[in-house]
């Protein structure tokens, strides 16, 4: 099914200037993005670009035994393809959806057009993509650094933000390709943040019960990027809690 463009809860394009809005929104259409849709393989040329609304869409990097970890995850802040933002065609990474939803995609080589013809849009792209990498850099120190229990709560939380809310349809397979740990260790994991009461999981369903106690659990290891984030675009970020009115897209084509 096809969603209607009319309303958008990306923060990215909400927070663009009224002029890049406006004309970014006449090349932009809806969509549902099941699980697994590609939008960046390694190597080859990036067609679409996507900014997600509801659905969450994981980067992963790869080594040459194929085995992959992910390293950046996008949601209702962000986008895809940051690579074409900063003059590129292609990404060493893999970009795909993990948790299906909705979201609003754009040729790149429409959106390459744009960003030449606007100064301001540009600049704004390149924020976020100066965002995303310092959102890179905290998940290289905490796959350096954390506990799996830390990297966990921080994972989860990152998740319920682009959500928007407490509900998270992850199952141990999914968390362990993500955190790049073996699934036991998710289990025991996920087993000791239910044991505190901050989580219940259940069958390919985890719900956020405590999350003051699941921020704590993370030990700093979650914030950063996010107040990056409202640094650079304002307000809260993606509080689960504190969800926007959206903007009318189709009202600011005309």
């Amino acid at each position: 099914m096809i969603l209607p463009i009319s309303n958008t809860r990306n923060r990215l394009l909400r927070s663009m200037a009224s002029d890049d809005l406006r004309t970014i929104s006449r090349h932009l259409s809806p969509a549902r993005l099941d699980l697994r849709r590609v939008f960046e393989q390694p190597g080859r040329r990036i067609e679409e670009i996507c900014f997600p609304e509801t659905a969450i869409v994981s980067v992963v990097a790869r080594g040459s035994d194929n085995r992959g970890i992910e390293a950046g995850l996008i949601g209702c802040e962000g986008m895809t393809g940051v690579a074409v933002v900063m003059g590129d065609d292609q990404s060493p990474n893999e970009t795909y959806v993990q948790l299906a939803g909705t979201g609003a995609v754009i040729a790149a080589d429409d959106l390459r057009g744009l960003i030449l013809a606007s100064s301001t849009l540009a600049d704004h792209l390149l924020k976020y993509a100066h965002n995303l990498m310092v959102q890179t850099a905290q998940t290289a120190l905490a796959n350096g650094r954390a506990t799996i229990e830390e990297r966990l709560a921080r994972w989860l939380l990152m998740a319920a933000d682009r959500v928007g809310g407490s509900e998270l349809a992850l199952t141990h397979e999914l968390l362990s390709l993500m955190l790049g740990v073996r699934r036991p260790g998710v289990t025991n994991a996920l087993h000791k943040l239910e044991g505190g009461q901050l989580i219940r999981a259940k069958r390919a369903s985890i719900t956020i019960r405590d999350r003051p106690g699941l921020e704590a659990i993370a030990n700093g290891f979650y914030g950063v990027a996010e107040r990056d984030y409202d640094r650079l675009f304002g307000g809260k970020t993606m509080a689960a809690n504190d969800v926007e009115p959206a903007i009318n897209l189709a009202g600011a084509a005309s």
